[in-house]
């Protein structure tokens, strides 16, 4: 997952140890050693932010955005070390443009987007968003506000609820998952705990093809984005933070789901593509210069190592760009 934790944790009585993913790769992109300012807009616990400030130079300054309050603590408590160098704010990553505006920066140096969910939320019974130890149904990575899983799976009709497992998990039973929550919440008890629902998936999937992962892994991966609405405004959001780049500057996103990696692909592809002047041209004369240049072609990915060592990082998909 995006962050290690300050020390190991506990899966379902098995001792995981957690370390920030593409780790070596991210360090290697972003080049903070000659870094002013670095952002990273989804800091968690804060792994990847305390070796990057290991390699900033003295005067360099890190900026974590979070909308997770309690992960924003534990990055606090770790990178308490760097007193003086760390500006921590809770906001949406969406929001970045805001965040720098209110904190009167205009360029930066280097731009980090972990978007998937970190191992101290998913390992927390009570967040809700797995099902190794029972909890529940809660899976908001912001607890002040908004709607929760529980919450959701009451709302939404079998249709709806279909339509959301098959396009945000690409779950392949989702019609007859979503048969079976909608069959079980008609017999007057709601749907509260990761326990029960996960109970539920995969007694619906008994009997299909079998699986490398739990049947309930796609449901809840469904369930978390739409409870948090992950993929809206992802591709302005990639806007905004090559807006924010200074020439030279790199952007470097990690995302853990096709949809995610889908979105930044494609805008990162534009932003290096927007000059609409015929390829014979000398010079643009559309007033549209390109801003970025892609400088991975192919997503990064984890290393066969990384993936033996820390199983939950083989989905990782890693894309940078560097502002012209």
């Amino acid at each position: 997952m995006r962050a290690c934790l300050p020390k190991a944790a506990t899966d379902g009585g098995e001792t995981v140890e957690h370390r920030p993913v593409l780790l070596s790769e991210i360090l290697s992109w972003l080049r903070p050693a000659s870094c002013s300012t670095i952002i990273d807009c989804t800091i968690g616990p804060g792994g990847h932010a305390e070796r990057l400030l290991e390699a900033l130079g003295p005067k360099g300054r890190l900026v974590g955005i979070d909308r997770d309050g309690e992960a924003l603590a534990l990055a606090r408590r770790r990178l308490e070390r760097f007193t003086g160098r760390v500006l921590l704010r809770q906001a949406d990553y969406r929001d970045l443009d805001g965040v720098l505006r209110d904190l009167g920066i205009d360029r930066v140096e280097a731009i980090l987007a972990d978007l998937g969910i970190s191992s101290t939320q998913l390992l927390d019974p009570v967040r809700g968003f797995g099902f190794s130890s029972d909890g529940p149904l809660d899976m908001r990575l912001d607890r002040t506000r908004g709607e929760t899983a529980a919450q959701l799976l009451e709302r939404l009709d079998e249709h709806d609820l279909a339509r959301t497992l098959w396009t945000f998990g690409e779950e392949p039973r989702a019609r007859a998952i979503a048969r079976a929550i909608i069959r079980e919440r008609g017999g007057g008890s709601p749907i509260a705990t990761t326990s029960r629902l996960a109970a539920i998936v995969a007694r619906a999937c008994r009997g299909g093809t079998a699986r490398r992962i739990h049947p309930a892994t796609r449901t809840f991966m469904a369930l978390r984005i739409a409870v948090n609405d992950e993929l809206s405004g992802l591709e302005r959001f990639v806007e905004d933070a090559a807006g924010r780049l200074g020439p030279g500057g790199r952007m470097a996103v990690i995302s853990f789901h096709s949809l995610e990696d889908r979105a930044v692909k494609k805008t990162l592809r534009a932003l290096a593509s927007r000059c609409t002047c015929p390829p014979r041209m000398p010079r643009c004369g559309c007033g549209r210069p390109d801003l970025l240049r892609v400088l991975t072609p192919r997503p990064v990915v984890p290393s066969l190592s990384e993936r033996s060592e820390n199983p939950r990082s083989r989905s990782a998909k890693l894309r940078v760009a560097e502002k012209l």
